[in-house]
């Protein structure tokens, strides 16, 4: 049995120093351990096929199948401020790209593949637990709406990768609208490469924005259209509690996708300034510093495309500043109109803003679950709010805020029963919660991969309320906090 991938590569045809050509490193023995059946009918590709050994073999990187044309891709990056000329992909290797059923170019990677001319001395590996946390959030991710990279698959290798302990290696299968980033705009202009920032900013308009080709001013264009939509997806990551850990200029797509899930984690209690990475001490990428982070990050991609602006830097300055300050609005507006279907309003009304802010302060001061103060807030909206309230230290402060808030919902015509059917659709009930996928993580280690799969199943379906997983709702106990997450490298 053959597995076929139909592969129309167009990033390997772009000049060679764009990339390294590098074939994933076989591993000993490959055993799929979850693949994701419905994206890789979405991709076209059969499942069956996959599933088998020899399906195994090429999702681990032991088979490199026909058609594929493997690379590296080159690109630099600001990391906590600080700019690193080369990056690179140090342990992905890209494959090819696939054209799926919607007609949208999807590229299909290998993460944790061994070894690249960028792995900067490092293995090029990746452990199981990383690889379960991306397969798990980034689909989580998905099925909350959210733009993200999804995972195809994830295998065990039959090998051992050395961190502070031998772990189970592994290598995860992800896909992308592509994986350009900020960046990749960086390692050409840091050499003043001009020409190739030039074919790089053609080859994302042709692929991601093609819309833009026939503009006036096609890159000023691409500059505003990668604003607005970063702006929107940061406003997402807040309006779920979502904290990316790790939002280097690297780790920022020019697609406007979540991608690179590392120290990543959804909050508990709701805090503004609350921190999971363990590499991040200072607080750069909290979750409130999240939009002020992503607006810094597209001002470097603007530095990038200021020689393809104007021939006279002031102007080029000018224009690119005009741009960006779009980016507060647009979040804001993103922002502040989730916020009001959060909390069930479907009108915009003065006032409406401070009133929500007046709760999110009151969650903050009294420890209150993010996810689970805005779902039972859509029961509070059809009775007396019991559980909404339960999540408050003094519950006195809901109450006080209540009052004002169904005094608002009073003045639209919405009955109750609409008006929570909207609230739960965008509040969820299930959200990859750190001590659960540090539950699961454990559990593999030790080859059960039983909580993985429930884990999974629970989170394709965010915002039912499946009874019989209400557990997998509930915050941590105070001796399941997970304190830290980790980047996994």
């Amino acid at each position: 049995m053959t597995v076929h991938f139909p592969f129309q590569n167009s990033y390997s045809a772009l000049p060679d120093s764009f990339f390294a050509r590098v074939a994933p490193t076989p591993v000993a023995a490959p055993r799929l351990i979850k693949l994701n059946r419905p994206l890789a009918l979405q991709l076209g590709l059969d499942p069956d096929t996959l599933e088998t050994p020899e399906g195994a073999a090429i999702l681990a990187g032991k088979t490199v199948p026909d058609g594929a044309d493997p690379i590296a891709m080159a690109y630099a990056g600001h990391q906590f401020g600080h700019f690193v000329p080369q990056l690179g992909d140090g342990r992905a290797i890209l494959l090819g790209e696939v054209i799926d059923k919607d007609g949208v170019r999807r590229d299909i990677q290998l993460k944790g593949s061994g070894p690249t001319p960028f792995s900067r001395r490092g293995d090029g590996r990746a452990a199981l637990g990383p690889v379960l946390r991306e397969y798990i959030v980034s689909e989580a991710m998905y099925a909350l709406g959210i733009p993200t990279t999804r995972s195809l698959a994830a295998v065990v290798t039959g090998e051992h990768v050395l961190r502070e302990t031998a772990l189970p290696g592994a290598v995860l299968t992800r896909v992308a609208s592509s994986h350009i980033r900020v960046g990749t705009f960086q390692f050409f202009a840091s050499r003043r490469d001009t020409e190739a920032v030039r074919r790089l900013a053609d080859h994302v308009i042709a692929r991601h924005y093609p819309d833009l080709l026939q503009a006036d001013r096609p890159y000023h264009a691409l500059l505003a259209a990668v604003v607005e939509r970063q702006a929107n997806l940061i406003a997402r990551w807040l309006l779920v509690g979502f904290i990316h850990g790790v939002m280097n200029t690297d780790n920022t797509s020019i697609s406007g996708e979540t991608i690179d899930y590392g120290p990543c984690a959804f909050m508990d209690s709701y805090n503004p300034a609350q921190v999971f990475s363990s590499i991040d001490e200072m607080g750069r990428y909290a979750y409130a510093n999240q939009p002020r982070i992503g607006l810094w990050n597209l001002t470097r991609l603007a530095e990038c495309l200021l020689p393809l602006f104007s021939d006279e830097q002031e102007k080029a300055v000018a224009e690119a500043q005009d741009i960006l300050g779009a980016f507060s609005d647009q979040f804001s507006a993103a922002y502040q109109a989730g916020l009001r279907r959060k909390v069930g309003l479907f009108t915009e009304r003065d006032g409406d803003e401070a009133l929500i802010q007046d709760l999110l302060d009151a969650m903050a001061k009294n420890q209150a679950d993010f996810t689970l103060t805005f779902r039972k807030l859509g029961d509070a909206a059809v009775d007396d709010g019991a559980d909404a309230r339960a999540q408050f230290m003094e519950p006195a402060a809901f109450d006080e805020w209540a009052g004002r808030w169904r005094a608002r919902i009073a003045l639209e015509p919405q009955g109750p029963a609409e008006r929570r059917a909207a609230m739960d659709a965008v509040n969820p009930m299930f959200i990859p919660r750190n001590h659960r996928v540090e539950a699961v993580i454990q559990a593999a280690v030790n080859d059960d991969y039983a909580p993985f799969e429930e884990l999974t199943k629970v989170l394709a379906r965010p915002f039912e309320d499946q009874p019989g997983h209400a557990a997998y709702a509930d915050p941590p106990l105070p001796d399941q906090r997970v304190l830290q997450t980790f980047c996994g490298t």
